[in-house]
């Protein structure tokens, strides 16, 4: 049998109405008797009915997360964590992949499928601050990422410029001074492309360094493939270089790979260091440096803001929250030889 509310109740020796607001979170609660009820559900195994709760409430009990790119270790990590924060306000995530295509971006921010959620966590990539408008929308929305700044919602990002430049002189305090940058968008200044270069270019002016335009290497979507690519590409120029600095992990991790197909000794010859600290760059050969942007910080934030926006919370308006971030030596930075 199926326990029930009333069951818990019985057990707990409480009413129905305490059991009830334990479970919705309810303040004026004595933890003794938070306590007892919590262990009462524990022990019948009881479920809430989230049917009747939606119809009571008016409200699903889920919540929308869009990213642009599962197969990126970065968003699928991310969206573990979001998953992880959810679960213990007990809420739902449904999950949709954009492939960062402006039309799917667009219906995510209309489509009908809002319907099934109380508000979405939105992380776009296609869509730039000229598009800020269009995230006034009818429901509770928190923007995730780089793309967009000052727009009319919540918006919890990463420092981008600071974990750059942090990066860049972990490289030059281990006595680097050539240092490669994988990963640019040309023109780009807005986005976590033109942030992390701008964050590069900061460190270097910091320590007497020359900027040189032969060292930074565009790519495309920020693939292992396109890290791999984009290092044979740097490798052919024949410029002279002791440091690469990837724009994310994934560029790094197949930037890499070139580089010890080539015979280059990773870190005696070059050191490297990524960002975004996905679990895989702890396992390569050698285990990958990076940056840690507050992932799992930022997952949380972002659940607890979009809750405050679905209860209504008075919040004194829009809030744009940063996470800390951190540097992350290992192997591929710790060595330096005069090449």
């Amino acid at each position: 049998m199926t326990a029930t509310l009333r069951d818990v109740a019985q057990l707990a020796g409480v009413s129905f109405k305490t059991v009830s607001n334990v479970i919705n979170d309810y303040p004026h609660v004595s933890e003794a008797t938070r306590v007892r009820v919590q262990a009462a559900i524990d022990q019948l195994g009881y479920r809430p009915n989230r049917t009747a709760r939606t119809l009571r409430s008016g409200r699903t009990g889920a919540i929308g997360l869009a990213v642009p790119e599962l197969s990126l270790a970065y968003f699928a990590e991310l969206a573990d964590e979001v998953i992880t924060a959810a679960d213990e306000r007990d809420i739902v995530v449904l999950i949709e992949q954009t492939g960062g295509d402006r039309r799917r971006e667009l219906e995510v921010l209309n489509g009908s499928r809002r319907q099934l959620t109380d508000g979405l966590l939105f992380s776009p990539l296609a869509l730039g601050n000229e598009d800020a408008a269009l995230l006034d929308v009818g429901y509770p929305l928190v923007l995730l990422g780089e793309r967009i700044f000052d727009g009319p919602v919540d918006h919890v990002t990463m420092e981008n410029v600071a974990g750059a430049r942090a990066a860049t002189e972990h490289l030059i305090a281990s006595g680097r001074s050539r240092i490669a940058v994988v990963g640019a968008h040309a023109g780009e200044v807005i986005g976590s492309a033109g942030l992390r270069v701008a964050g590069y270019r900061s460190a270097l002016e910091a320590h007497g360094l020359p900027y040189a335009e032969e060292l930074v290497v565009d790519s495309g979507p920020w693939h292992r493939a396109n890290g791999a690519e984009a290092m044979r590409m740097l490798l052919a120029r024949r410029v002279s270089f002791d440091a690469v600095f990837a724009l994310n992990d994934e560029l790094a991790l197949g930037a890499l790979r070139v580089l010890r197909e080539q015979g280059v000794d990773v870190p005696g010859q070059v050191a490297i260091i990524g960002f975004d600290d996905v679990d895989e760059g702890r396992y390569s050969l050698p285990s990958l440096s990076t940056v840690d942007p507050g992932r799992r910080e930022i997952a949380r934030l972002a659940v607890e803001v979009l809750l405050d926006r679905i209860s209504g919370v008075e919040t004194g308006g829009r809030r744009e929250l940063r996470s800390g971030f951190r540097v992350i030596p290992r192997e591929s930075t710790a060595a330096s030889v005069t090449v």
